[in-house]
């Protein structure tokens, strides 16, 4: 299939496929040690990420907005729809970053380096968006200052004593860990999957033209 892809039937329902699973598995979040609770590890853009890849940003975008909206059909939100907005951000960063650079250069190596730039670039623009947009919301949210949050990163991380290391070495590490985990198992697994979606996106002309 042409990389231009079009918004045909089958390119469409299959992005509602990708954005279903990515909106189930966000459903299947854990936390790790070097961070509080709240901040929740999950591979949700990884068909979000293929999208990008295989289609082209946009579509990525697509993506991730339905995963947004099916993971709040199925559960809803306990947080005023600021983890939300906070995770539409962050993943459409990610994933149009990737799938714009990955555009420019589709080799092994472009995919490398575009996984690479959009990790370090998405990481680094969370530490400003949680410090400035995020946490200041959650905090008036649920009426909790800014010490006890950063309390409770200190709790599980002695590096943190105050907002600033709470950047430096809770969200920063956090997020770098999640899409290094989102772009080691995409490398792995798309190539291996490509010819599968190929033929699933074939388009209708395509069809079409094998049964004239």
């Amino acid at each position: 299939m042409k990389k231009e892809n079009r918004f045909n039937a089958r390119s469409i329902a299959f992005m509602g496929m990708l954005g279903a699973l990515a909106g189930v598995l966000m459903l299947f979040d854990f936390p790790i040690p070097i961070a509080p609770s709240f901040l929740q590890m999950d591979i949700a853009e990884l068909p979000c990420l293929f999208a990008g890849f295989f289609m082209g940003p946009l579509q990525g975008f697509l993506v991730i907005v339905v995963k947004i909206l099916v993971k709040l059909v199925i559960k809803g939100s306990n947080t005023a729809f600021v983890g939300e907005f906070s995770n539409l951000v962050g993943s459409a960063l990610f994933v149009c970053t990737a799938a714009l650079i990955y555009k420019k250069n589709h080799t092994k190596k472009g995919a490398r380096i575009s996984m690479v730039i959009a990790t370090v670039i998405v990481s680094v623009a969370y530490v400003f968006m949680n410090a400035f947009v995020m946490f200041p919301l959650y905090s008036n949210l649920y009426g909790l200052p800014m010490e006890a949050i950063v309390g409770m990163g200190n709790a599980v991380n002695p590096l943190v004593t105050n907002e600033l290391t709470m950047m430096l070495f809770c969200v920063f590490p956090f997020n770098l860990i999640k899409y290094t985990l989102v772009s080691v198992i995409t490398y792995f697994v798309y190539k291996r999957c490509a010819n599968a979606i190929r033929s699933i996106l074939k388009t209708d002309q395509e069809t079409a033209g094998l049964a004239a």
